[in-house]
Formats: C-alpha cells, structure tokens, sequence
C-alpha cells in the first residue's frame, strides 16, 4: 500500500507514518512545520520530508490513501491536489477503523484518564503476552512507537479522543472506532470552540456508547452522574459494567491495592489512578486476562509520559510533569501528590494552553482546583492567545476565576522559574502541569536547581 500523510508532523500523525512504514506499507508525506520529537523520530526512519512546506508535485494516481491531519486547513495544497485526482482521503481515526475492522477493539473514552488506563492495558498485554495493535497518546516505557498495525494481532487498543476528525470530517474521533469493548471513565467539560455548552459535550459520549458493536461491552466510571446515566441508559443488546476505584492503602508513600486475599504494591498512586486501574482491569477481563495476574503486571507499571511522571526524587522531595490542565485532571492530580505526601508542602504550577483554558468564560470552571496545594501559580503566555485568535485575558481574570488568595499569575517563563527556585525548600514537592511545554522549560534543569 502507496499512504501519502498530509501535516505528517503532527504528534498521533508521525507514529501512524512510522507503525504503516514497519507494516511495509511505502509512506511519504509532508508539513509546513515539524517540532521535537517528531522530526527525529521520521529522520530515523527516513520519513522526514527533504523540504518543510507543502508539496502537491507528490501527489499521484498511485497512491492508494492519503491520510489528513487536524493541522492542515481547507485551502491546503495538497488536500487540494487529492481532491482534483480523485483520491481516498481518510481521516487519521478513519484510517485506523479501517485498518482494525476485523480485530477486536477496545476503545478507552472519558475527560480524563484515557493515557492512563490506555497504557495499564497495552502493559498488561504485553508483560502477559497477548499480541494487540494500538494507538496510545503518549510514549510509553518498553513501546518503540505509540502505534501498531499488524496483520496477526487479534485485539486493537484505542485511546479515544473526543476531538474532532479533520477539517473534512467534523465527527469526534472516538464515533469512528466502533469498539466491541468502550470504557467511559468520567465526563468533564472541554473543547468549548466545538462543543459550546456541556450538553452538547456529553451528547458526543452517549453518541460514543450508541456506536458500541452488538454484543459488546460498556464499562462506566459510577462515580461520575452523566457516565453512570449514559451507563444504566444503554442499548439492551451490550453488557455494561458499573466501576470505582480499587481497594487500597496508602503506606510510607505507596498505594497498596488489596485485592480477595492478597495485596499489590504500586508504582502509581492518587484514587484516580486506582479508578483507571479497575477500568483497565475489567477492559483486560474481556480479552481472557484474569484480575490477580492484572494487578500483577501493575506492580511493574510507572506510567505514561507527562502522567505524573517522577522526574527526580529524593528522600524528602520530589518533583512531578502531568499533563494535567482540564479543572478536573487539575483538581485530581493535585489531591493525589497532597495525599500521597501530606506532610510536605506541594508548590504547583500550571500552563494555561488550550483553547478552552484560555477563554474568559471558561475559566470559572477551574475555580478551587489548587486548593489542595501550599503555594500555586499559573502561567500563560499571550502569544498563544494570539495564534488561538482569542481576546486578551488580564491576569486579574485569572486570578479572579481560580479563587485562590495567595494564587500567583505569571506570563513570563523566567518569573516561572523564580517561583519554583524561591518556594521550594527540603521538604516539598513540586508539580508542574501542563499539556504544552511551558515554553521550552528545561525541567528536568529545574529539577536539578531545586533538588
């Protein structure tokens, strides 16, 4: 198969290049802007396009696919070109349906959480030995990309992203997949440029569960009142299972999960990941898995990129990256580090990035989130709010929306820096979250200089 990748930069778009050129599939594409990671990564598997911009000459009746990234627009050259020969145009999720059509999918949904128990699930499989295909949102420790395809595997394991599919197509992502086994764990509002209200955003998730193949299976967090509605609400010819987390105790800094007669110590902690451990339990009970081997398999597992992800620790500090930035990831991710560590002060930080972060009414949402932190700012940088086309946001509104007195608002990544070095003494924990990059932050440097 002949597959030309419109923006192949992107970061789900490189790793599908890559997976489709170790299937043997020959594979071209380009993109008008390649960051880190992703250009090393195609540089290594001679992906990278020899010029960065936009190529239609590429295009020809050859090839068998074009596949189109969210990045490219309407007016796009090549989108352009495929259109005039007459070509397939799939969507990144389109592709993927397509290529797992036969396999056994199970498709992780919800707000928040989906990298996480995603990455239980690919782990257990593979520490178990039980061959899948995948697409996970973040690199995972023992995986070399963060997709597979392959002819053999039975099971494909599917992080489901509510966002939309491409510029053509203005369906969510995860209404593409068709699971045979869907897990929705939780329903928090985000995305507001697409989904204004929050029940048009829990509509797209009851439309998720209707899109669940006959005879399948629809595990929900109970925890969560539109989950649970959608859950207790579903067709009659699926099986659904309600969800919580795990029993379990925290000792000497670790979660302990206690399971019929015995107990599993983990690498993870926070009674949110205690609840995306059952989810990807119960989602490993579907495939033959059983629970006690399950949790087994866990007392190996550290986590996803950026999910509280430990880039130092001492024996009296220690210092995280989430990608937290939603208020519920927010609000959750700074409860777990408090009660994981209650005795030591928790300095947070957090990068306001997304569109939704970054408008004015939809700020309100993420009033209390920190309370749970000693000492907490928030950065934003107002380029961004520039390329987003948003109206300016005051600092005061900021500080305002988040409802914490002793909250410090910051735009400048130096004065980012400041607030870490001078609030951070030996006895604390540092929390930085974000799903950008605060601007290029060294933290791995940062935690070097605190720690």
């Amino acid at each position: 198969m002949k597959v030309h990748f419109i923006a192949i930069g992107g970061s789900a778009m490189h790793n599908l290049a890559i997976a489709l050129k170790l299937k043997g599939c020959s594979v071209s594409g380009s993109d008008d802007e390649i960051f880190e990671p992703a250009r090393s990564r195609l540089k290594k598997y001679s992906l990278l396009p020899e010029h960065i911009s936009w190529h239609p000459e590429k295009l020809d009746n050859s090839i068998d696919a074009v596949i189109l990234g969210m990045h490219a627009k309407n007016d796009n050259p090549e989108l352009l070109r495929a259109k005039e020969l007459g070509l397939k145009i799939y969507s990144y999720p389109e592709f993927l349906y397509r290529m797992s059509k036969d396999k056994t999918r199970i498709v992780v949904g919800g707000s928040h959480g989906k990298t996480t128990i995603t990455a239980m699930i690919l782990h257990a499989m593979k520490t178990l030995g039980k061959d899948t295909d995948y697409m996970v949102g973040a690199q995972l420790e023992g995986f070399e990309v963060m997709v597979r395809m392959s002819d053999e595997a039975k099971y494909m394991v599917l992080e489901g992203d509510e966002y939309l599919s491409s510029v053509l197509d203005p369906r969510p992502k995860f209404h593409l997949y068709k699971p045979n086994v869907a897990i929705i764990n939780g329903i928090a509002w985000d995305h507001i440029n697409v989904f204004p209200t929050f029940d048009k955003y829990v509509e797209q998730f009851k439309l998720f569960a209707d899109k669940i193949e006959p005879n399948g299976v629809l595990l929900y967090y109970e925890g969560d009142e539109n989950a649970r509605r959608i859950g207790l609400n579903a067709r009659k010819d699926i099986r659904t299972k309600g969800y919580g987390a795990l029993p379990y105790r925290t000792e000497n800094g670790r979660s302990i999960v206690q399971w019929k007669d015995r107990e599993y110590v983990m690498r993870i902690f926070g009674q949110h990941n205690l609840i995306n451990l059952n989810a990807a339990m119960l989602a490993c009970e579907q495939t033959g898995i059983d629970n006690g081997d399950f949790l087994q398999t866990m007392t190996s597992f550290s986590g996803a990129s950026k999910r509280l992800e430990a880039i130092k620790i001492t024996d009296t500090q220690a210092f995280y990256s989430d990608f937290a930035h939603s208020p519920s990831k927010l609000k959750a991710t700074c409860e777990a580090v408090k009660k994981q560590y209650p005795s030591r002060r928790l300095v947070a930080c957090l990068e306001l990035h997304t569109f939704s972060s970054l408008t004015k009414e939809f700020l309100v949402q993420y009033k209390n989130c920190m309370d749970s932190t000693d000492c907490a700012a928030v950065y934003y940088n107002r380029h961004a709010i520039e390329l987003k086309r948003l109206p300016d946001l005051s600092e005061e509104a900021v500080y305002e929306a988040f409802g914490k007195k002793d909250l410090k608002v910051l735009t400048d990544i130096e004065a980012v820096k400041e607030f870490i070095l001078t609030n951070t003494d030996k006895n604390s924990n540092v929390l930085m979250m974000s799903s950008s990059n605060f601007g290029g932050l060294d933290l791995k440097e940062l935690a070097q200089n605190v720690m």
